[in-house]
């Protein structure tokens, strides 16, 4: 994993926490909220306060996470929004703190320049003792204050405020007026700064869990399911419960809600060169496996290698190979089914509140592609590239610097956006596709 942190994709754009002010506001959060303290002066922290550096320090990388189910969180300053969250066990987690810190920016960011804020990501259960108990984590509430209580306190003073204001001869009540003065030092005129964290209330309709070896859980939407990589999640009120290996039956859950779409037919991207790279990965996994090098390859190599080890090739490179040639050289019209391996590295996520979800499923029915896998799904991401050769492991490492880093954004949006592509280029014809499928009937000789 060394070579994943000096390239920035592990543990990249952490908080760096050095000062011996914000050293010492954490370890009070930290006693606030669990009973421990670091010893550490200076650590990095992810988006929930979560340090790695702590967590091997205290042996346990859930000290911020109880169980795994409701997350706490230490908020040191608002520019931890945009770092990642470490040790997923919801896929929900990290947008549900972004979104909270976002919407509570002018609050929170007046509250951490004199405390931190300590919190949790509340839920109905406390611990889960079976499958069935996910189905209640539908709606996450944040409890949040900081460590000297300064939210709870100015709620109390706008409560005195408004007795002052509307009870009788409360002007004579000198008990009231000097409880009111001593709060009003550590909270401000709340009747002209009211410090209010207003939303607080997240909805989780459907999301992946860690738990129970991997679950995916889509209860809201119109044909229910759950999908599992793990033991089959026995006991769950949904008429369908699919195991990771069941592609058919994914693939017909997936299209009866119109989650994904082809890449031939999705629009804004250059859909050739997707297969293309997805081809490349390919060949890059069955290389490796066979212990050729794989320092210093350029795509020009990737394609003699491909030529060379033919035979050694799985068979989803074939499929696309198949359908790259009918899309750019008017080849025959693949066929390729959920049957085919080749399926799931054909798709994407359609254009739904679900994408990112949907966009990690497939990382897991499409995973020799290690881009979308870094991208989509980067718990899956390092507990597979722990398994690789050193070859593909040092090309992955290399290729992701260099692709992926650089430009992020323009990555992602190449990738899985949704913006009606301008150009042209290298653009599959809308009216080819309305002739042929996308996995229509239609054959093309």
């Amino acid at each position: 994993m060394i070579r994943l942190i000096e390239k920035g994709l592990m543990f990249g754009n952490l908080v760096h926490i050095s000062s011996t002010v914000l050293v010492e506001r954490y370890n009070r959060a930290l006693q606030h909220l669990s009973g421990k303290t670091t010893a550490l002066a200076d650590f990095h922290i992810d988006i929930s306060g979560y340090s790695p550096e702590i967590g091997q320090e205290l042996g346990d990388p859930l000290y911020l996470n109880p169980n795994g189910v409701n997350r706490q969180f230490i908020l040191l300053t608002t520019e931890q929004k945009r770092a990642p969250l470490l040790n997923v066990k919801f896929s929900t987690s990290r947008e549900i703190l972004r979104d909270f810190i976002e919407q509570n920016e002018a609050q929170l960011f007046a509250l951490t320049a004199t405390d931190a804020v300590a919190g949790e990501l509340v839920n109905s259960v406390f611990k889960l003792t079976t499958p069935v108990d996910l189905l209640t984590l539908s709606k996450i509430e944040i409890e949040a204050d900081t460590v000297g209580g300064t939210l709870r306190k100015a709620e109390q003073l706008a409560e005195m405020v408004e007795q002052f204001k509307t009870e009788e001869d409360a002007w004579f009540d000198d008990v009231l007026i000097a409880r009111m003065i001593e709060a009003a030092k550590d909270t401000g005129d709340v009747t002209r700064n009211p410090v209010r964290l207003r939303h607080t209330a997240f909805d989780q309709p459907n999301f992946w869990t860690a738990h129970y070896g991997g679950l995916y859980l889509f209860p809201d939407l119109e044909h229910p399911a759950a999908i599992f990589a793990g033991e089959r999640p026995d006991g769950l009120p949904l008429e369908y419960v699919f195991h990771m290996s069941q592609h058919n039956e994914i693939a017909k859950f997936l299209n009866y809600n119109k989650l994904v779409e082809t890449i031939i037919e999705a629009r804004g991207v250059d859909s050739a060169a997707i297969l293309k790279q997805k081809m490349d990965f390919l060949t890059v996994s069955a290389a490796a496996h066979a212990d050729v090098d794989l320092k210093g390859l350029d795509r020009r190599d990737l394609r003699h290698l491909a030529r060379r080890h033919v035979d050694q090739l799985p068979e989803a490179y074939h499929g696309l190979a198949q359908l790259l040639r009918w899309a750019t050289d008017g080849g025959r019209w693949p066929r390729i089914t959920s049957d085919h391996p080749a399926y799931f590295y054909t798709l994407r996520a359609a254009n739904t509140p679900h994408r990112d979800l949907v966009n990690m499923l497939l990382t897991e029915l499409a995973p020799l592609d290690p881009r979308q896998m870094f991208i989509c799904h980067k718990e899956l991401f390092y507990a597979t590239y722990a398994q690789w050769p050193e070859s593909k492991k040092a090309y992955v490492a290399d290729f992701l610097a260099r692709e992926y880093q650089l430009d992020k954004a323009g990555a992602r949006a190449a990738l899985f956006g949704h913006e009606p592509d301008m150009s042209g280029e290298d653009r599959i014809s809308d009216d080819l596709i309305a002739r042929v499928g996308p996995w229509g009937s239609v054959r093309r000789d």
